[in-house]
């Protein structure tokens, strides 16, 4: 059973290392990047363990060559670095041939904040969703983490699954099967918000404050950002007037790029205000929070320009 107080990043390793240990085809490559609980990985699966070092690259050739030969491999590395430094490798091998190999990215949106441009990954989801037959996974909680990491293997297509960390608090009951893709953690009946990961949370936030302005909010979790469960996601939205997506990434190409794809090509005509990063490099420096200040993310500034649209 997950520990709902485990490091995102934990519950993913912890439940990969049960796979692991129970199938000795599962390989784990890290391009020197590392995390608590992978300690007891390379302890006592070494042989199941391999570290290429910093060369991301080179890690999506060597998964391939073990994925052909039959290995279940994941590779791990900083969500940016393991997208767009290796996105040829990863287009032609991985999604070119439809290879079952996972791509866990440490670090979606501005995680790694004071680090710069280089390691916020705020454009890896427009990108990644480019790629045919990829999965993109987005856990909002350890619980869904866990049961991410099974999803994963038993997979018969590539992903990439994107994890944030630090400890985020359990939305979820153990024994959720996440098989729907996105889940309505929030009803309402006057407004729904869209997010994903640590966003979702977030946006429960944000329902709490609106409430106090008589305004019924609604909140779904958008975990599986590729393939969209489009039917599921069509009648949730048909039940509100109005839609916000929320997301820590690039107002180019994210969920709410793909929500507004399928509410147009499927003629639903309901008013959507997407709240994302600028189309800009994030070059100030500052913990997290102040971050989503600056980039008007911070609660009290989404409160403030929902009201007024709305």
């Amino acid at each position: 059973m997950t520990d709902a107080g485990l490091d995102i990043r934990d519950a993913f390793f912890d439940e990969l290392y049960d796979i692991a240990a129970a199938d000795s085809d599962v390989l784990f490559l890290t391009a020197d990047m590392g995390a608590f609980s992978l300690e007891r990985f390379k302890k006592n699966l070494n042989r199941q363990y391999i570290n290429v070092g910093v060369a991301e690259q080179n890690m999506i050739s060597v998964a391939t060559g073990l994925t052909l030969g039959g290995k279940k491999v994941f590779v791990y590395a900083v969500a940016p670095f393991v997208t767009m430094r290796c996105y040829e490798q990863i287009k032609v091998n991985i999604s070119g041939m439809c290879l079952p190999i996972t791509i866990i990215g440490a670090g979606p949106g501005i995680t790694y904040n004071s680090d710069g441009p280089t390691h916020h990954a705020v454009q890896d989801i427009a990108i990644m969703r480019a790629l045919p037959g990829m999965v993109i996974l987005n856990p909002s909680d350890p619980v869904m983490a866990s049961r991410m990491a099974r999803i994963s293997y038993e997979s018969h297509y590539p992903a990439y699954v994107r994890i944030d960390k630090g400890r985020l608090p359990a939305i979820y009951s153990p024994g959720e099967e996440f098989s729907d893709g996105l889940s309505l953690v929030k009803r309402g009946r006057d407004l729904l918000i869209i997010a994903t990961g640590l966003m979702v949370h977030k946006g429960l936030k944000i329902a709490e404050e609106l409430k106090k302005h008589s305004i019924d909010t609604a909140v779904m979790d958008l975990y599986r950002i590729k393939p969209v469960n489009v039917s599921l996601l069509l009648d949730s939205v048909s039940q509100y007037g109005r839609i916000v997506t929320l997301e820590e990434q690039s107002i180019i190409g994210g969920i709410g790029s793909a929500v507004m794809e399928i509410l147009v090509d499927h003629g639903t005509m309901v008013p959507v205000k997407r709240f994302a990063l600028e189309d800009k490099y994030c070059e100030r420096y500052g913990d997290r929070e102040w971050m989503h200040k600056h980039y008007g993310l911070d609660d009290r500034t989404l409160l403030n320009n929902i009201l007024a649209w709305l």
